[in-house]
């Protein structure tokens, strides 16, 4: 399958588009907790970057070095990453210690992806750098760790740095959620691509641009490639709120979307059922919707029947179920891959689940797959077979995907990039089939169950259990294990328990007969768990194999409660760690 024709990227580098914006009168707004806006003009932006990128020069930050930012959605991210972009050197934006009660994990895993880049600066507010001693003491960045209101003393007119479109605009780690997270490395020109595709599909309305909100995290790709630096390109006006506040309040997006009378905002399966689930109508009380004409699903597989839960919970303030739109990408082909047609919804193919597994055909039956449609401009999708070969329709292979957005590779990992990218095609590690010309979307590869022969997708067991009582919504992962003394694998089903749920043997039994009347196969074993145990991707995805990996090891316990007192004893941690650094780099 092969989208239209991509038009020529407008520009040939993020710096130019941030050049271009700053010219015209759009601005960014950004949203806190009690709903106060923070607006900074496009002409603002640009000023504040080459402050950031003057001062970043001056403390010895050179180009094409890596600068890792931790820092959350506000003004400060915006001056780190465009400020980064000015001085010619290659932002990583990286995720902020947000799950206080893992944070050995977080310095840990944070740290190699500093190493992994070779990070000489990490940047960070206040507020996170003071938890930040540990990471910053096991990675070693040679220029040690600023905050980012220290970049704002920078003398733009001592910048001097041009930037090509085969330099690399973005370091991005994949998610992480079949194995460990990868540096995908995407230039200017892969960046560009992936805007222009994106622009052609969401064209103005009446020579007007589209008006987003978004609440996704800017350290990952729907986030800040699909809403900031779009905006940037088009450019046009965005509303961007912290993640964390639309975790504790999420009415503030939907009140935002009301407000601004947005046309575009998107989301994945896990934030419009979290909307449709705690948004009390009185938050919405005077609240249109009707504005919303694309709600795009994307970053995890697509529920149906979430979508259609949020569209039935929010028709009678004006949302259109036909704005839904399913939509497939990946980090490593910058963002989107395909995208559904306009004003239709989504549409999903009922298959057999056991032809599915068994065959690899998709035949009519129970199971329901929701369309990701067709190849955005630009792109060329195949899926294949094991030998290599294009599939006819409706049987599952890998999914292969070409274009100018595909990444330059994983940084500092030429093996691993040789794996996945042979003749301009990236080997996506998804697995699907096409019907009727749209591409469908079963599962991970390095996910599959195979029992008895077959190939299952862990959501074909995990989608089961929507609506058990006692089970936390979306917080449960199948998974195939040999236990001892058994022959091949077994199903495994690891769940984590509502909260304030009873502890009682009944949730299990419950799990059990749900898998088994729904697709025959009883699983071998049902663990119950602590609320946060399972481990999870910075998007939130969750992390099967880790899953896997910790449940056989006894190590898949709960995070620790974090209280005042815990939380400064960290922060004590935390400047000795960065005292111990910064003996270490004056040695």
């Amino acid at each position: 399958m092969r989208g239209p024709a991509c038009p020529p990227p407008r520009h040939r580098t993020v710096n130019a588009a941030l050049e271009a914006a700053a010219a015209g009168d759009a601005a960014m707004t950004f949203v806190d907790l009690a709903e106060r806006e923070t607006v900074l003009p496009f002409s603002e932006i640009h000023a504040r970057a080459r402050r950031a990128a003057a001062a970043l020069a001056a403390r010895g930050v050179a180009a094409g070095d890596r600068v890792a930012i931790v820092l959350p959605t506000s003004p400060a991210f915006l001056d780190a990453y465009f400020g980064t972009l000015l001085a010619g050197a290659v932002p990583v934006p990286l995720y902020p210690p947000l799950r206080l009660g893992r944070l050995p994990e977080y310095h840990v895993a944070t740290a190699a992806m500093m190493t992994a880049v070779g990070a000489r600066l990490v940047v960070a507010d206040s507020r996170t750098r003071a938890l930040l001693g540990r990471t910053v003491e096991l990675a070693r960045p040679p220029l040690g760790c600023v905050r980012a209101d220290q970049l704002g003393d920078g003398d733009p007119s001592e910048l001097r740095t041009e930037a090509r479109p085969d330099d690399l605009a973005l370091i991005q780690f994949s998610s992480g959620s079949t194995a460990d997270p990868k540096p995908v490395a995407l230039s200017h020109a892969n960046v560009m691509a992936q805007l222009a595709a994106l622009a052609a599909l969401l064209p103005p309305e009446e020579d007007t641009p589209q008006m987003g909100v978004s609440w996704l995290p800017l350290y990952h790709d729907m986030g800040l490639i699909g809403c900031l630096l779009v905006a940037v390109y088009v450019p046009g006006p965005l509303v961007l709120i912290p993640p964390e506040n639309f975790l504790a309040r999420p009415s503030l997006w939907l009140r935002a979307i009301a407000r601004h009378r947005a046309t575009v905002s998107v989301a994945p399966n896990f934030g419009y059922e979290v909307a449709a689930k705690r948004v009390k109508d009185e938050e919405l009380a005077g609240c249109d919707l009707s504005s919303w004409r694309l709600a795009l699903c994307g970053a995890e597989p697509v529920s149906l029947a979430a979508l259609e839960r949020f569209a039935r919970r929010f028709a009678p303030v004006g949302f259109d179920r036909r704005g839904l739109r399913p939509v497939y990408g990946l980090a490593e082909a910058a963002l989107a891959v395909t995208f559904t047609p306009p004003d239709r919804g989504p549409t999903a193919l009922g298959v057999d689940p056991i032809r599915l597994a068994a065959a690899g055909e998709a035949v009519a039956g129970p199971r329901s797959i929701v369309s990701v449609g067709t190849p955005v401009p630009g792109a060329e999708v195949q899926v294949r077979g094991a030998d290599g070969r294009e599939l006819p329709e409706r049987r599952v292979g890998g999914i292969f995907v070409r274009g100018g957005f595909v990444m330059t590779g994983y940084f500092g990992l030429p093996g691993a990039t040789a794996s996945v990218l042979a003749n301009g095609f990236l080997d996506t590690g998804d697995l699907g089939f096409v019907a009727g010309g749209e591409l469908y979307v079963c599962a991970r590869a390095k996910d599959l169950i195979v029992i008895r022969g077959a190939n299952h997708a862990p959501q074909e067991f995990e989608e089961c259990l929507a609506g058990i009582a006692g089970v936390r919504a979306g917080c449960a992962v199948a998974l195939g294990f040999v236990p001892d003394g058994e022959d091949g694998e077994h199903l495994l089903v690891l769940a984590e328990r509502a909260r304030n749920a009873a502890r009682d043997n009944g949730t299990a039994e419950r799990i059990r007969r749900a898998v088994l009347e729904h697709t025959g196969i009883r699983p071998h074993t049902v663990r119950l768990l602590e609320p946060g145990t399972l481990p999870r991707t910075s998007s939130g995805k969750m992390r099967r194999s880790e899953a896997l990996r910790r449940f056989l090891a006894g190590e898949l316990t709960p995070p620790r409660a974090v209280g005042p007192v815990r939380l400064a004893a960290e922060a004590a941690r935390s400047a000795l760690a960065f005292a111990r650094a910064r003996l270490g780099r004056g040695r």
